[in-house]
């Protein structure tokens, strides 16, 4: 049976390409996921099951940063593969068990033949419910105002995700997509960023005028350049 049904998987969306559309059936009623995301950035994260114990955690985390991701404009939608019926009697464990009062402040979509995710490669063949068909993994899919995908993600169901690291990557996608920089490892939004190689060390002079400083290394080649974030 889990042979069967991830030769019927199709690959992964690949970056900077349309993200793929769907319709489904969620805790807020129907959705058209290209609809639901129309010109603002959106996150469509995955879990195995409902009642399972670190996704749990994962939607009560989610709720609590919900502020986080919409003063950045980002729309949070959550996918498992169970009925809406079932979703709606999690909330209320996640609820309780997270310390939430109110709805979760995003909807999950119900997936309950693997549908979407096959269509978007994101069955785990390690995992396998009772009936011996393999679960969602724990996907996270960030596309941009232009319905392309700008970033993914890919967990196994054992490992919870980072939600200070998805918080950190929307501020790097937000910023680098409107300034000529890129972000260098572990940045945190008001650090230094990196003139981009495709600017000559002219165009940056022009483009920002805080300066860069460029770094000295043996191989004489004068690649990293490290300029203020451009926002500050």
């Amino acid at each position: 049976m889990a042979d069967k049904v991830l030769s019927e998987q199709q690959g992964p969306p690949k970056l900077g390409f349309p993200f793929p559309d769907f319709e489904a059936d969620t805790t807020e009623g129907k959705m058209k996921f290209s609809e639901y995301a129309k010109d603002s950035w959106a996150i469509l994260f995955s879990h195995p099951a409902d009642f399972t114990p670190v996704c749990t955690t994962e939607l009560g985390t989610v709720s609590k940063y919900l502020s986080e991701f919409e003063k950045r404009g980002v729309k949070m939608a959550a996918l498992s593969c169970d009925p809406v019926d079932s979703h709606k009697k999690w909330i209320e464990d996640i609820q309780s068990s997270q310390s939430l009062s109110g709805g979760l402040g995003f909807p999950i979509i119900a997936d309950e033949k693997r549908e979407i995710a096959l269509k978007l490669g994101m069955l785990d063949p390690a995992e396998l419910d009772a009936e011996g068909i393999p679960l969602t993994a724990r996907a996270v899919f960030i596309v941009n105002p232009a319905f392309k995908l700008a970033l993914s993600l890919l967990y196994p169901a054992t490992t919870g995700r980072n939600f200070d690291e998805i918080v950190r990557v929307i501020d790097s996608l937000q910023l680098t997509a409107n300034h000529s920089v890129a972000t260098p490892a572990n940045w945190k939004g008001g650090e230094k960023t990196m003139v981009v190689p495709s600017l000559s060390d002219e165009q940056a002079t022009a483009k920002f005028p805080k300066g860069f400083e460029k770094v000295d290394v043996p191989s004489g080649k004068g690649y990293l350049r490290f300029t203020p974030d451009p926002r500050d």
